[in-house]
């Protein structure tokens, strides 16, 4: 697969060479050659009118005007205008003087590589520069017929340029000067660029395969590592990085990489963990409650005072399994996110303090709340009666004696309002703070486990907090005391 994909970038990089050297020499070539016609047939009616001025005095050649502008048709036409004028300075002619006539245009072409042509009104050739046509009636040709008629007219027939043009004296049409020159030198010249075309396109060629060679290996190299680790994810090995040093795509790809892999390490770890602490959290119960049936069953049923003893115990431990389950499956529908929240403005100031009356009642911990009475949040009152019966219940078990609890709640920003809760207790070590709300995880585990606590507690209550679009942390000084933090949307 790599190797087709390696493959496949370099074949299209020379796919785009390709396209983009034959749209240039298309384009060129066409260019070149247009220009070359072009500079040929102006030079060819520059030479027409220069010959019929210097060989028929008085004359007047109609004709296009020539634009001279341009360096190649300039540099045509002052040669050709030099050698004219060099040959007719050595003549004297008149417009009836045919030998002369004919001694001029031998010299003509011999000087130039044009061959010159002067006709009479019927078309037959007076003048020939290779004295060869001389007698003979050229008026059937297609420029010579449009010069008749008294236009100037030019085309190229099998790589020979020919032009044709009026010649008039006194009013009066005279003569037509006809030439043709061949196109062997446009031809050797656009030959000449069609072959370094094709040469530097098969350079280009060369050296863009090798830099596509290059570049496909830069590009696949990465994703062949990200393969092999990828591959190994899939059979179970989790303990796979892929190092790239790059700041492209392929860098950040090889770093959601790594962070996927740590993310199912840790996801790993906490099923692990998970499936360790719910084992061993329903051990306890289930173990007591064994004990107490066996034991009922070996003859303490008939103790009346004993099996109450015994039957409140497995009550008790029953209630304590019927509680983990329930938070179990509490956390498993947060996690798939299916609580089904009933969200309502509720005013935070009355909703604290009913939640905080039971407490002062059962607790000698002095518990004091400071809420602003305008401040309203959308919550589910459920939902967040139980963060707060959570983590009071953790700010009372490990208050000192004497120690106050104070809850406060401020409006943050104007989409989310944020209580604490601050206690005077043990506080948390600094290593053991970056665990706290855990799943099961526990400080003190004899003594949560003696009051019956799981380690659950601050899990549900950041779930539920999360839930509603909100987050859950915590602030801690060992000896010194606690304090949790959780912000709610307003409403």
């Amino acid at each position: 697969m790599l190797t087709r994909l390696r493959f496949r970038l370099v074949l299209s990089h020379l796919t785009v060479i390709v396209l983009a050297m034959g749209l240039s020499g298309v384009l060129l070539l066409s260019f070149f050659e247009r220009y070359f016609l072009e500079a040929t047939e102006n030079s060819l009616f520059a030479q027409a009118r220069i010959t019929a001025q210097s060989l028929v005095p008085g004359a007047i050649a109609d004709g296009p005007v020539i634009d001279v502008q341009t360096p190649l048709t300039n540099t045509i036409q002052q040669q050709t205008t030099s050698n004219i004028y060099l040959q007719s300075s050595r003549t004297t002619t008149t417009a009836s003087d045919q030998d002369a006539l004919g001694e001029s245009g031998v010299q003509l072409g011999a000087q130039l590589t044009t061959r010159i042509h002067i006709l009479d009104q019927a078309g037959i050739v007076l003048v020939d520069s290779l004295d060869e046509l001389t007698g003979q009636d050229l008026s059937g040709i297609e420029p010579v017929k449009t010069a008749l008629g008294g236009s100037s007219a030019s085309t190229t027939i099998d790589g020979t340029m020919l032009v044709a043009l009026p010649v008039s004296a006194d009013g009066e049409a005279v003569a037509v000067v006809y030439l043709s020159q061949p196109l062997s030198d446009v031809v050797a010249v656009l030959q000449d660029l069609r072959g370094r075309w094709g040469l530097a396109t098969a350079i280009g060629l060369l050296l863009s395969a090798v830099a596509g060679s290059i570049l496909s290996q830069v590009i696949v190299n990465p994703l062949l590592r990200l393969t092999t680790a990828v591959e190994a994810v899939a059979e179970g090995n989790l303990d796979q990085k892929v190092v790239l040093n790059r700041r492209d795509e392929l860098g950040r790809l090889s770093a959601a990489f790594n962070e996927m892999t740590d993310s199912l390490r840790a996801a790993r770890q906490i099923q692990i963990d998970f499936v360790a602490n719910v084992s061993h959290e329903l051990r306890t119960p289930l173990t007591s409650v064994k004990t107490m049936t066996e034991t009922l069953r070996n003859g303490a049923a008939d103790d009346l005072e004993v099996r109450d003893a015994f039957l409140e115990t497995v009550e008790n431990e029953a209630d304590r399994l019927i509680g983990l389950v329930n938070d179990l499956l509490l956390l498993s529908r947060a996690d798939s996110r299916v609580l089904n929240l009933r969200p309502a403005k509720v005013g935070l100031a009355e909703f604290i303090q009913a939640q905080v009356r039971p407490w002062m009642a059962r607790t000698e911990t002095a518990i004091q709340a400071e809420v602003d009475a305008d401040l309203t949040a959308a919550i589910d009152t459920d939902r967040i009666a139980q963060v707060m019966i959570n983590v009071l219940d953790n700010a009372v078990t490990y208050s000192r004696p004497g120690g106050a609890i104070t809850i406060r709640a401020t409006g943050t920003d104007k989409n989310f309002v944020q209580v604490s809760v601050k206690d005077e207790g043990i506080g948390i070590a600094a290593a053991e703070l970056p665990r706290i709300g855990q799943r099961f995880y526990r400080t003190d585990k004899a003594r949560s486990r003696s009051q019956g606590g799981s380690g659950l507690g601050l899990a549900i209550a950041s779930a539920l907090v999360e839930a509603h679009g909100g987050r859950l942390w915590l602030d801690s000084t060992e000896g010194i005391g606690t304090t949790v933090h959780f912000t709610l949307p307003k409403a």
